[in-house]
């Protein structure tokens, strides 16, 4: 799927977090974590259920505070960045979008240009035409025109994964994106996302229960193990049977078919 130029080039985003501690009632989720995201990173967070996951996401966008340590975007704290400019540099995308009002495809897509937005906040030609490219670059263009309550779940799902695509953002949180998708639509978007930031210097991360297809997508993965502790590296350094094995407290083993690996649970014994 070839990407469209009218999705515009954005800045290096530099995303890092100094010595962050995330916790939910007495559970520790993340433990004096540190570590930097570099721009043309494509980042899996992955994890058991209620290890952290969509607390991390939120924080790191700025919408929730950690317990301790902080995050910064291009070298500045998060807390001091001003609204407008922040949402220039990061998106959005949470677990479920929830539609208030009928309106086209488009329109919606459209909304996420406002961060863009000059004078009396009216889109611009190159507005929608960031909106229409975000559609293309999803296989979405044939449903530009459809009232957006009409939409199925998955169909729901992957416009709201263009409109984040569209607010042209460096720093791209996903915090389930694959949810309502099936297989095809799931390889899909991922090939749409690796595409769109190797085009420019930008960094993704998203969260996702299928190791497999991190593995395949990824550059590099956070795994969360829910009891505070967390693996940072390389996606093929870090999903391995071992550590995924610990963290999910399943064994797991590594199948090879030639060039292509896959984890899967082990036999019963």
């Amino acid at each position: 799927m070839k990407a469209s130029t009218a999705l515009r080039p954005a800045s290096d985003a530099s995303l890092s977090v100094q010595r962050l501690s995330l916790r939910a009632g007495a559970r520790t989720l993340l433990d004096a974590f540190t570590h930097t995201f570099y721009a043309g990173e494509v980042w899996c967070i992955a994890g058991p259920n209620g290890a952290g996951k969509t607390t991390l996401i939120s924080t790191l966008a700025g919408l929730s505070t950690p317990s301790a340590g902080h995050v910064e975007l291009d070298g500045t704290r998060l807390a001091d960045w001003p609204a407008l400019p922040l949402a220039r540099r990061r998106a959005l995308m949470p677990q479920s979008a929830h539609d208030a009002f009928s309106a086209s495809v488009l329109d919606i897509v459209t909304l996420n240009r406002f961060p863009h937005l000059n004078g009396w906040g009216w889109e611009r030609e190159a507005d929608r035409d960031a909106a229409q490219a975000a559609l293309d670059l999803l296989g979405l263009a044939a449903l530009a025109s459809r009232d957006v309550l009409s939409l199925s779940g998955g169909e729901r799902q992957r416009v709201a994964l263009a409109g984040v695509m569209c607010q042209d953002a460096s720093l791209l949180l996903l915090d389930e994106p694959l949810s309502h998708l099936d297989l095809h639509h799931q390889i899909d978007c991922l090939d749409a996302l690796v595409a769109w930031t190797q085009q420019a210097a930008r960094t993704v991360l998203f969260s996702c229960h299928d190791l497999n297809l991190a593995r395949r997508f990824a550059t590099h993965a956070l795994l969360l193990d829910g009891e505070g502790g967390a693996y940072a590296g390389p996606v093929h350094d870090v999903l391995t049977p071992t550590l995924t094995s610990r963290a999910f407290g399943y064994p797991l083993i590594l199948i090879r078919d030639g060039e292509h690996e896959a984890l899967i649970p082990a036999p019963h014994r």
